[in-house]
């Protein structure tokens, strides 16, 4: 009877969220696009700013430059120090972060509602998108602690797995780009780098702001107006080529760690695919389950060969990567690969079976509202669905395209998209040859 309600409580809560989630949109006087849920449940809002900007958008030469310039945002702008923008945020309880990938950079503004703390934050938030100043002296210093960073992380068997693996399965492609950059690229970078950068990407005809909390429509179109209209004017940018199918390779590194990390990967989901829905639901059959997945109950319950091996999609605006990623003692590395493939393989050609899918539906339905339980929540898939383009009804829409999974469409798209044999394998902890 427990589980009965609980279950039946997630529902209600299910129907009253999407109930009371109208999105709102419009276009600022600049060109930015505005997407807006008014929500009043709390003394608070949430603002979010996304631009073109992520990694992707970088050059070879200038690798790591989206990733400096949206660090330095809020270390000095519109004539303000990094101490004067901290300190003006803290005065009024206001948290900053940021979000960053292939695809976009964005800032994600949170306050108090009431005038005065909404104002001085906002006024922060505006001066820091439009008017960075990029300080000299601490570019250096910035670009010096990102270098020494790297220099760690090269040395760490997690980070060498999955930059051999991005470059192997992007190659040349903007996505097998470093997010934070190569060392030999941000030693030649300058501040103009950064100042150019801004004004060719941080324009307002690629500007997507996400707003979500304590304020009505009026107050909501005045803050994306400020927010946008003296952005840079430009272009949104080059588009990106399409991501083309990995040549399959596997490539063993010699690490001094106990375990071996392992990667495999194939190039995977747009964000507006039309497999999207089979292969997410697929997925979370396949290896996104946790201990409900088949590639958990194959290599770790049944074989021991692993403590944790997972698999994902990562959507983005061309085609994301598959994944699927473990660790293991070294001398069971080879099996370990062996066994991860084979669970791989017979999912594309079997798919999964009705209990399955039928198991998967209900845990990934039940578990949405869960997703969206929190204004940060919401604000977070706004901003995903202002920056793709998806549709208004996004909320309705996905829990509704995911109880409508066949078996059939989840093997189907998988045979379509994934090549078993043509993927690309990265073993960091190898075992070395005697």
């Amino acid at each position: 009877m427990i589980r009965f309600l609980f279950f039946l409580f997630l529902s209600i809560c299910s129907q009253t969220t999407f109930a009371v989630l109208p999105i709102q949109h419009w276009q600022t006087s600049s060109g930015a696009k505005v997407y807006f849920i008014e929500s009043h449940n709390l003394p608070i809002l949430d603002v979010g700013v996304d631009f073109v900007a992520g990694s992707g958008t970088d050059k070879p030469e200038k690798s790591g430059r989206a990733s400096l310039t949206l660090h330095l945002l809020d270390l000095g702008a519109g004539s303000l120090s990094e101490d004067q923008i901290s300190k003006t945020l803290a005065d009024v309880g206001a948290q900053l972060s940021v979000h960053f990938n292939q695809d976009r950079a964005g800032v994600l503004l949170r306050t108090l509602s009431g005038e005065r703390e909404r104002e001085q934050a906002l006024g922060i938030l505006s001066h820091m998108i439009q008017r960075p100043d990029f300080p000299e002296d601490v570019m250096e210093r910035e670009r010096t602690r990102v270098i020494a960073g790297l220099k760690e992380a090269e040395t760490k068997p997690e980070y060498i797995a999955d930059r051999t693996l991005k470059k192997m399965l992007y190659g040349n492609h903007p996505y097998g780009l470093g997010s934070s950059g190569e060392i030999t690229s941000l030693s030649t970078l300058r501040r103009q780098d950064l100042v150019d950068f801004h004004r060719s990407n941080y324009v307002s005809s690629n500007a997507v702001v996400s707003i979500m909390g304590d304020v009505n429509y009026a107050e909501a179109t005045v803050i994306a107006e400020r927010l946008s209209k003296d952005l840079p004017k430009g272009e949104s940018g080059d588009s990106l080529p399409p991501a083309t199918p990995p040549i399959s390779e596997t490539k063993r590194i010699s690490h001094p760690a106990t375990q071996s990390h392992i990667l495999t990967a194939y190039i995977g989901l747009r964000r507006d695919d039309p497999d999207y829905y089979p292969l997410v639901v697929g997925n979370y059959i396949l290896g996104g389950g946790g201990f409900a997945s088949r590639l958990m109950a194959e290599i770790r319950e049944k074989r021991g060969l692993a403590y944790s091996v997972y698999s994902s999609f990562s959507p983005l605006k061309e085609m994301g990567p598959f994944e699927i990623s473990l660790q293991t003692k070294k001398e069971q590395s080879e099996e370990a690969l062996k066994f991860t493939r084979d669970v791989l393989t017979n999912f594309i050609a079997s798919g999964p079976t009705e209990k399955e899918l039928i198991a998967a539906r209900r845990n990934i339905i039940d578990g949405f509202p869960l997703r969206i339980d929190s204004n940060k929540k919401i604000i977070e898939y706004l901003a995903v669905i202002g920056f793709y383009s998806l549709p208004l009804s996004y909320f309705d829409d996905y829990v509704k395209a995911v109880g409508k999974v066949t078996v059939a469409q989840i093997r189907e798209a998988f045979r379509r998209r994934i090549d078993s044999q043509g993927m690309v394998t990265v073993i960091v902890g190898a075992i070395e040859e005697k």
